[in-house]
């Protein structure tokens, strides 16, 4: 076999099939049909001379080859791309390009409206889509192209570009004048008292729950919701408790009281994540580049 024996088309194909484990999904990302992207498999096979992906549940399964060959190609789609991207330009005021970013509800009331600020200014007609996906997903999606960038603190993503925005901590979210806040207590005597508290917790969001679990709280709780954004009101009106990031907090505004127990694990940082395979496109440059000045402690 030889270089000029293969179709550019063929090895993109193998990338999506190896990233999703699936020809179906490959096929969607490649906006092809899924006969086309059949019939692109089997003419790899023959000039590879290897089965490439075997059937498994779900999807199918990489040979060793296949596992051998995937980080080379990759490498070398990443540089064409680099190449070819660097040889377009971006220009922000013309540009009607839409981006996708993963971010949870929590994320966009405290990133969104700054960020369509000053895109109003640069960039009028840039369009932005939100597309909250589960952490698992988070990484092929940028590697995909379905996102273009991920907000949170995601210590799972791995094998992504990213840079760091803000510091912040969990903290227990009270209404003002709460009887607890008048105990001003420190330390673990203000961690054993989180017991007399009632809790509300939103199902989404992983780290509160976490911080729930690992201290013990759970039978503590008297609700859980499906949204985040509800909670202020709801702190406001009853005597429950919120566990929340610091910066989320101060940003309610006056009615709240704020308490900052010693939970294990509560010092977090809220990162910026992008694709290697991306990161040359002119566009995406520009964007993170605003989203770092803007952001960046």
């Amino acid at each position: 076999m030889h270089l000029k024996d293969i179709d550019l088309n063929l090895l993109r194909l193998f990338d999506a099939v190896y990233r999703t484990r699936n020809v179906s999904r490959a096929a969607e990302l490649l906006d092809l049909t899924q006969p086309a992207a059949s019939q692109g498999l089997s003419r790899l096979r023959a000039l590879i001379h290897d089965p490439l992906f075997m059937r498994s549940a779900g999807g199918v399964q990489p040979t060793p080859k296949a596992q051998r060959l995937a980080e080379p190609v990759r490498q070398a789609l990443a540089m064409l791309e680099q190449a070819l991207g660097e040889t377009a330009g971006f220009v922000p005021l013309q540009s009607s390009r839409t981006f996708h970013i993963h971010m949870s509800d929590i994320g966009e009331g405290r990133f969104l409206p700054e960020l369509m600020v000053a895109l109003r200014k640069r960039a009028p007609g840039v369009r932005i889509e939100t597309r909250p996906l589960p952490r698992d997903s988070v990484g092929e999606a940028l590697d995909a192209g379905r996102i273009d960038f991920a907000f949170g603190f995601l210590p799972g993503l791995k094998d992504t570009q990213q840079v760091r925005l803000i510091g912040d901590r969990y903290v227990v979210l009270l209404r003002d004048k709460h009887p607890f806040t008048r105990k001003r207590l420190a330390g673990k005597a203000l961690l054993a008292a989180l017991r007399e508290l009632e809790f509300v917790a939103v199902r989404s969001h992983a780290d509160t729950l976490r911080i729930v679990q690992q201290m013990q709280l759970q039978e503590r709780l008297r609700l859980v919701t499906e949204h985040f954004l509800v909670l202020p009101e709801i702190v406001k009106a009853t005597d429950l408790a919120a566990i929340l990031p610091r910066n989320i907090a101060r940003g309610f505004g006056g009615g709240y009281a704020v308490v900052e127990p010693a939970f294990p694990q509560r010092d977090f940082a809220v990162s910026l994540h992008w694709s290697r395979r991306f990161e040359a496109d002119p566009a995406s440059r520009w964007l993170r580049e605003l989203i770092v000045e803007l952001f960046r402690e």
